[in-house]
């Protein structure tokens, strides 16, 4: 998922827009997507290339060291300086090259037309409420195999691979069928609990890394006037930020993996079932802040940063969002889902996290190789430091935080990814499926779940015969884990 919004603003990230775009398949009305469909099947334009340049060391990808380079930016919740920043150091590398470096609000009607036309951008950070379908560009064969960058030297070590550069998830998360990367997911999100060690450190406890302990803290909270959990209600599909992994740690990653593929009884695995009981105990205990089935992201934040509950399932760009309300003494900080129990096939520590703020080639470019080297640009220690610092949010650079201060969260995503080491779930349902995981799955059933209107046996229920009409609606493109 990315960290940007319709509207940038200096009062947080709209994350409705922000799931929207999710980790790699943009969600865009039917109108706007009927017209990329078009756009993107066109052959019109004159599909010019400029001449390739030179293989060398310094020079992997072959770029003309004097063709223009055209790169178009989402203009969001991470503004544009941190781009700026690396076009400068592409044109240090580059010097004859002209860079044309634009930022737009409206990436859906203004690049479309140039599709359209054959004549799109080198590169495109595709973000934002007008963000184009991925799915759309991928079946239409409208982007660039970003392969060559990934097997391309890093700047930084030439012995290795730009791919053994970039966190877990990345690669995979670029991948709609087999082994070509489309995507190359620039922001870095930890999904988990998300909590203040100030509020536990004045309930002289420590972050829960079973489930009875999670359940014990939340009656002591209870004790003292606080509620264990809140989480967005209008917009409940925010619940599988922790639920999801906690579902992964009890049974395996393969069972998330069976669950994204559509398998038959994927959602009837003993694990899902077990996860759901155990959130329906946070509902029948009355360990979840009251009214919040009624309350939005924003309010819901609100309501934990204001102390009124101890945990809430989000993503990493909750520190921006939430900024206006959280004390300074707040220490914000993420943590992996507890433990069921000791039969839980993955350890504690297991979690969620993957990539965000979209960057693709098109397939059309005047000069692809100029629009991977940017992205190689991108992708050094120093415009990841850059990155990280100037918008607080982690990037695809699997490192560049040491030197750095980083804030409480910050800090907490970073030690919860190398607590995890290789134990890092992606899900891609959210992605693959936008409709089924959000108004479906999250709603009409995690929804309905933690209000307490249905039983965890009722959600499992309705939640496979979501799967099982989405299996066999062929309007829409199935995919699977490679």
């Amino acid at each position: 998922m990315g960290s940007t919004s319709a509207q940038h603003t200096n009062e947080g990230l709209g994350r409705r827009d922000v799931i929207k775009r999710s980790a790699a398949i943009g969600l865009i009305t039917v109108p706007t997507m009927g017209f990329l469909a078009s756009c993107a099947s066109s052959d019109s334009g004159t599909d010019k290339k400029v001449e390739k340049g030179k293989t060398s060391a310094q020079n992997p990808l072959g770029v003309n060291e004097t063709a223009p380079l055209d790169f178009v930016l989402f203009d969001g919740g991470f503004g544009t300086e941190y781009a700026k920043d690396s076009v400068a150091l592409f044109e240090k590398a580059y010097p004859k090259a002209k860079v044309k470096f634009s930022s737009t609000q409206k990436i859906q009607s203004e690049l479309s037309p140039r599709f359209n036309g054959g004549t799109p951008p080198d590169l495109i950070d595709n973000s934002g409420a007008e963000q184009m379908d991925m799915g759309v560009l991928v079946g239409k064969k409208q982007l660039t195999d970003l392969t060559p960058l990934l097997d391309a030297p890093s700047i930084d070590d030439p012995a290795k691979k730009v791919r053994d550069t970039l966190r877990p998830g990345i690669v995979e998360m670029g991948q709609y069928d087999g082994e070509p990367v489309w995507i190359m997911n620039y922001a870095y999100t930890v999904y988990g609990v998300w909590y203040s060690q100030t509020a536990l450190d004045n309930l002289d406890a420590e972050y829960p890394q079973d489930w009875d302990a999670m359940l014990a803290l939340c009656a002591k909270a209870k004790k003292k006037g606080i509620a264990g959990w809140t989480y967005a209600g209008k917009y409940p599909y925010y619940i599988p930020f922790s639920l999801y992994p906690f579902i992964g740690k009890i049974g395996g990653r393969e069972v998330l993996d069976a669950i994204d593929n559509l398998e038959p009884n994927a959602w009837k695995n003993p694990a899902v079932k077990s996860a759901f009981e155990a959130y329906y105990e946070l509902f029948k205990k009355g360990y979840i802040l009251k009214g919040t089935p009624g309350i939005d992201h924003i309010q819901s934040q609100t309501a934990w940063t204001e102390g009124k509950a101890l945990f809430i399932p989000n993503g990493s760009w909750v520190e921006n969002e939430a900024a206006k309300t959280t004390p300074k003494d707040f220490q914000m900080k993420v943590a992996a889902p507890s433990s069921l129990d000791s039969s839980d096939k993955l350890p504690f520590g297991t979690i969620w996290a993957g990539g965000g703020e979209p960057f693709i080639v098109p397939a059309k470019a005047p000069n692809p190789q100029g629009g991977m080297e940017q992205l190689r640009v991108m992708l050094s220690e120093a415009a990841s430091k850059n990155f990280t610092t100037k918008v607080k949010s982690l990037s695809a650079y699997n490192g560049g935080t040491d030197g750095l201060t980083l804030s409480t969260a910050m800090q907490s995503g970073v030690d919860a990814l190398k607590l995890a080491g290789d134990n890092v779930l992606n899900p891609r349902l959210q992605d693959w499926y936008v409709a089924l995981q959000k108004e479906k799955i999250g709603t009409g059933v995690l929804g309905e779940l933690m209000a307490g209107r249905i039983t965890p046996a009722e959600a499992v229920k309705k939640a496979q015969g979501f799967a099982d009409e989405a299996a066999k609606d062929t309007s829409i493109k199935h995919y699977k884990h490679q």
